[in-house]
């Protein structure tokens, strides 16, 4: 349809060019190249760079269309052909005169498009014609940024080159190196590294408030700060190895830590990544640090991960390091945290209260007290009263240990759960723990066998001697 329009535009303007008045001919030809750059539409040539038209493109430029037109959001067709990666319509763009800096009411500009599909030769025309590198989106994210992210190495040494500034922070502070870090591409890590940029810069630092009061349960009412974090933490929270060792070689901290106190070594034990774990171990990293009040050794037992465990201990991992505090409940999330009944529990108790025997066992072979009794106050239901709750770690085994300290376990004799339970108390009866300890409501860990239907636990207990407790 368009088509038709512009050729009787056409037709008009020629049979002024026999009728009019030789004087009218100069504003005839005005008139009718005007329609004509109507028709045919900037519009169009928005249309035809989107959709990689590049022959259109290149017939509507020549029938006179603007090369720097833009769309009601601000984006040009030299936006939409670097974004689809056509090169010979942003030849033909920038060739026409289109603006390479331009940006949309987002910020985004040729050359950020360019930069996020990793394309080193529309980069190039771009920073020819005189593109910013520095050009920012309403996000503060710069193309070196989005290249870095893409995980273009070759893109990102462009941008360096043409003065990009490699430690620009975006809206919450993140730089090219986290962003590389954090994606996953140790070699766009090296290349920032070669280049200049800053491997000690932090993330903003900001609080949250997990839930607000009133609340009958203080894990829903925690206020944390979040942020501050450097390339390595970054690295360490996506479990990249190599990007870790990129920045370790080149001066990384081991020992560095978030806004919260959560360090490198408690990071990569609380994500699971063992490889980094011990890489950081091997490199100095402190097995103990707990500045946010737990350490990887209670990640590592809490993940049931043996050979983080192992490695922690190696390194002089403390077997007894107490937890100091608790963690925000997560709702709907598979990921673990710690509840105020655990605070100040030990690593072995902790592997006893989930039934975890290799763990108890190793542990305790590395000097783990499996003496150490819980302590734990809390409200009792129903009264505004505190009460102190005393848990070894065979009552922990159990489930028991004061409000909210449920078991791990379902009631009514699963036999998994129950062979577990059996082997944990069997290995607590052979490091000396006592079986006849009660709890504040006077029960025993036979009491507790008998309500689970553990008859097999039950047969075992007494025969070890463990008596009723006296409720």
């Amino acid at each position: 349809m368009r088509r038709w329009v512009a050729l009787a535009v056409v037709a008009a303007f020629a049979a002024a060019l026999f009728l009019a008045p030789s004087g009218a001919l100069a504003q005839a030809g005005e008139s009718a190249a005007a329609e004509t750059r109507a028709v045919a539409g900037d519009g169009g040539l928005i249309d035809a760079a989107r959709a990689g038209d590049a022959a259109r493109v290149r017939a509507l430029l020549e029938a006179g269309a603007d090369a720097g037109a833009a769309e009601l959001d601000g984006s040009t067709a030299l936006l939409w052909a670097s974004h689809r990666d056509d090169r010979e319509s942003v030849r033909l763009l920038i060739d026409a005169g289109a603006d390479a800096s331009a940006a949309n009411d987002l910020g985004a500009t040729p050359l950020w498009a360019a930069s996020e599909n990793r394309s080193t030769a529309v980069v190039r025309m771009l920073l020819e014609a005189g593109a910013d590198p520095n050009r920012e989106l309403l996000s503060g994210e710069t193309p070196i940024m989005v290249a870095a992210r893409a995980g273009s190495t070759e893109v990102v040494r462009q941008l360096a080159a043409a003065g990009a500034d490699l430690d620009r922070q975006g809206s919450r502070g993140q730089t090219a190196l986290m962003w590389a870090a954090a994606q996953g591409h140790p070699d766009v890590v090296e290349a920032l590294l070669e280049t200049g940029a800053d491997l000690g810069v932090r993330s903003d630092v900001w609080t949250q408030v997990m839930a607000v009061p009133p609340h009958s349960r203080p894990e829903y009412n925690r206020e944390i700060p979040h942020g501050g974090n450097t390339a390595l933490l970054f690295a360490v929270r996506a479990g990249d190895l190599a990007s870790a060792r990129v920045l370790v070689e080149a001066g990384a901290d081991v020992d560095d830590a978030d806004a919260w106190g959560v360090g490198a070594v408690v990071l990569a034990a609380h994500g699971g990544h063992r490889e980094l774990l011990e890489f950081l171990l091997e490199n100095g990293a402190d097995p103990n640090a707990a500045a946010a009040g737990f350490a990887a050794l209670h990640d590592a037992v809490m993940r049931n991960d043996r050979r983080m465990v192992a490695a922690l201990l190696a390194h002089g991992a403390d077997p007894n390091q107490r937890l100091l505090t608790w963690t925000p409940t997560r709702r709907a999330s598979r990921d673990h945290h710690y509840p105020p009944p655990l605070v100040g529990a030990s690593p072995f108790w902790l592997a006893a209260r989930f039934a975890r025997i290799d763990l108890m066992r190793l542990l305790a072979d590395h000097g783990a007290d499996p003496h150490f009794v819980h302590e734990v106050d809390y409200i009792v239901d129903g009264r505004m009263q505190w009460q102190t709750e005393r848990t070894t770690a065979l009552m922990a085994a159990f489930g028991m240990g004061g409000r909210r300290a449920r078991p791990w376990v379902p009631y009514g004799g699963a036999p998994t759960a129950e062979l577990r339970t059996l082997e944990a108390v069997m290995l607590a009866v052979d490091l000396g723990i006592d079986v006849n300890a009660v709890d504040a409501a006077g029960r025993t860990v036979l009491d507790e066998a008998e309500a689970l239907q553990y008859e097999s636990v039950v047969e075992y207990l007494v025969e070890v001697g463990a008596e009723p407790g006296v409720n």
